[in-house]
């Protein structure tokens, strides 16, 4: 797949509060260095839930746009490629084909999925409008992270190579509908808590919920 776009950006001014935001993103016209820490020129406003090492390249599927302006028409024009806050942007993969642990390369960078984007409030602001992160957790169109593997050089329309698949991988869209449910079936959630790959803060995420439901068994009988 060679129909790579790259995106960087730095954070602006996104309410009347003083907050921060770097979902406004630009295309990166050439080569770009990507290390540890995501790509040259990309900074987080708010580093302690975006950025670090687990989170150091942000990847949304190009088709998602679509599927949001179904659900929100009068916004078809401004739901474009690299305007969700994405590092990188292709057609071809979303979150019902990517697994945890998929590794995957472009140009000379080894990237790892790491976890899935947990969509917060900014996003309704970025677009104007209520009800685009609530849709966007319901459906499960999260976008997801990658660790950086090997450093190196990237550039858009690069092939964006799936190198590698770890035995019991999870999908993220099985990760997700699991997680957001009132009472997930706990073998279910444990087997997500192993898979290869997955970021420790959603293993200790995880494993505090199994431990809570473990104590707060539901009835025999009850959902």
């Amino acid at each position: 797949m060679n129909n790579t776009r790259l995106f960087t950006g730095t954070p602006l001014r996104i309410d009347d509060e003083g907050q921060f935001s770097a979902i406004w993103k630009h295309p990166v016209a050439g080569p770009v260095r990507i290390g540890r820490e995501g790509l040259a020129g990309d900074v987080q406003a708010d580093r302690r839930v975006h950025g670090g090492p687990e989170k150091a390249v942000h990847h949304y599927a190009g088709e998602n746009y679509a599927k949001l302006a179904t659900a929100f028409p009068q916004l078809a024009d401004t739901l474009i490629v690299g305007s969700i806050g994405e590092n990188i942007s292709t057609f071809g993969l979303d979150e019902t084909t990517v697994c945890i642990g998929d590794i995957f390369r472009i140009g000379s960078v080894l990237l790892q999925v790491s976890q899935p984007r947990r969509p917060c409030w900014k996003i309704d602001s970025r677009y104007g409008v209520k009800g685009i992160t609530a849709h966007i957790v319901e459906t499960g169109l999260t976008g997801w992270y990658y660790r950086v593997l090997e450093e190196g050089e990237a550039e858009p329309g690069q092939a964006f190579e799936h190198v590698e698949r770890p035995a019991g991988a999870v999908l993220l869209d099985t990760l997700w509908t699991t997680w957001n449910r009132h009472r997930p079936d706990a073998l279910r959630l444990a087997s997500i808590a192993d898979a290869p790959g997955l970021t420790p803060a959603w293993i200790k995420k995880i494993r505090e919920r199994l431990d809570w439901l473990a104590v707060n068994a539901a009835p025999t009988g009850q959902p």
